[in-house]
């Protein structure tokens, strides 16, 4: 089994433990935070098809260019947690512009995902946030091995925008469950 196919593995044995830590909320909100490459989609993917009738948003839809990380982030509050008519406008990348709008259910359960999903504000209207951790080389390499030479010219540039992102939030210190692949574990807060 290679490296990455082992990690994705490792994430995904976290799912019991979400779904039972979120089983007695009447809408659960779960919000999955890490940088490029650490395993997230996997997860809430994962997690997503675990809980009934769940919706599962990923900012990598909706984020407004490669330089939409903060924007991405601020658009998990003001567009997708909102309480009347949430959902989210997709970004076309093809043509570097806003695509359609996206309307959410409001009573059924959410799982959000994305580098920027974990925020002091968006944790304030959710149920449980989640953080992932990888080490920067095996990141890299699974995330140039999913998107390939879309991604790689703006690895850096979003590199970027992640560590600002981390020193201005600190997501992993809003976690419930962290989820570090690089000790092999997970370690609640």
């Amino acid at each position: 089994m290679t490296e990455g196919i082992e990690t994705e593995w490792a994430v995904v044995a976290h799912v019991p433990q979400i779904v039972d830590e979120v089983a007695g909320h009447a809408r659960p909100v779960v919000l999955i935070d890490g940088r490029s490459g650490s395993g997230k989609t996997t997860l809430a993917r994962a997690l997503a098809a675990a809980i009934d009738k769940c919706q599962l948003v990923r900012l990598d839809d909706f984020y407004p260019g490669w330089d939409g990380l903060a924007a991405g982030s601020a658009m998990v509050v003001d567009s997708v947690l909102r309480a009347d008519a949430p959902g989210w406008r997709s970004w076309d990348w093809e043509l570097d512009r806003p695509g359609t709008w996206h309307p959410l259910d409001p009573t059924l359960p959410l799982v959000i995902e994305g580098c920027g999903a974990l925020s002091r504000a968006s944790r304030a209207l959710a149920t449980f946030g989640v953080w992932v951790e990888l080490d920067a080389v095996t990141r890299r390499a699974r995330a140039l091995a999913r998107d390939g030479d879309a991604y790689a010219p703006h690895w850096e540039r979003w590199a970027a925008q992640e560590e600002a992102f981390l020193a201005l939030e600190d997501p992993r210190s809003l976690a419930d469950l962290t989820i570090d692949e690089r000790a092999r574990g997970a370690q609640p807060q």
